[in-house]
């Protein structure tokens, strides 16, 4: 199976679940010979380079039932997609100001049947709604995006991680987390994936109060 790799690091996939995962190397193919929100050359790398990238925030913050996310900057659905598929009593708004990458995470997310996951053409500076979270992945340096999403951070917690930003990061972060050393933790994810392409990749997050 294609999803194997997912299937090892996520054991209690229920068959939904599983078949959800599957469906999506035929689908982000399909898409991408059409509109390039994978590079094609890493097309062959979906699992490890993009769907269990997305999954690192999981193995951080377990959301709770009824949590709202905002994944700013999507692309074509990452990490909003996988996280979606993995927490099924979540809601999901995958937000991203190109129309066309929008337009694929809508397409695939409607193809696997995801009722927890709304896809809209839209920029953060016009996004309203309040959440619990803000994902995103690489978009832009966290003071950046914090600066953006702020706004967007509700005060009520129902998850044992405070309300707050969690991005998925590579390299030395150390300089752009600075500005956040008393309110943000920063986790590796080579010992929680052990595949080399997470050798530098990490989770950053940063509490909203």
């Amino acid at each position: 199976m294609k999803a194997d790799l997912i299937h090892r690091y996520f054991k209690e996939l229920s068959p939904l679940q599983a078949e959800q995962f599957e469906a999506l190397d035929a689908l982000y193919r399909e898409w991408n010979a059409k509109i390039n929100v994978v590079s094609r050359k890493d097309i062959d790398n979906l699992y490890p380079h993009h769907v269990l990238h997305s999954l690192g925030i999981a193995r951080i913050v377990r959301f709770r039932p009824e949590t709202e996310v905002l994944d700013v900057g999507t692309g074509g659905g990452f990490p909003g997609i996988p996280l979606a598929i993995l927490f099924p009593e979540v809601k999901f708004t995958l937000i991203d100001s190109i129309g066309k990458k929008i337009k694929v995470a809508a397409a695939v997310a409607e193809a696997i049947g995801l009722e927890n996951c709304q896809c809209l053409h839209r920029n953060a500076v016009e996004e309203k709604h309040r959440y619990d979270f803000v994902v995103s992945r690489a978009v832009m340096p966290m003071p950046d995006l914090v600066a953006l999403v702020r706004k967007n951070i509700h005060r009520t917690q129902r998850n044992s991680l405070p309300n707050g930003v969690i991005a998925l990061k590579g390299g030395d972060i150390s300089a752009e987390m600075m500005p956040f050393k008393h309110c943000s933790e920063v986790w590796d994810l080579a010992p929680l994936f052990d595949h080399p392409f997470f050798e530098t990749k990490k989770v950053a997050y940063v509490s909203i109060s």
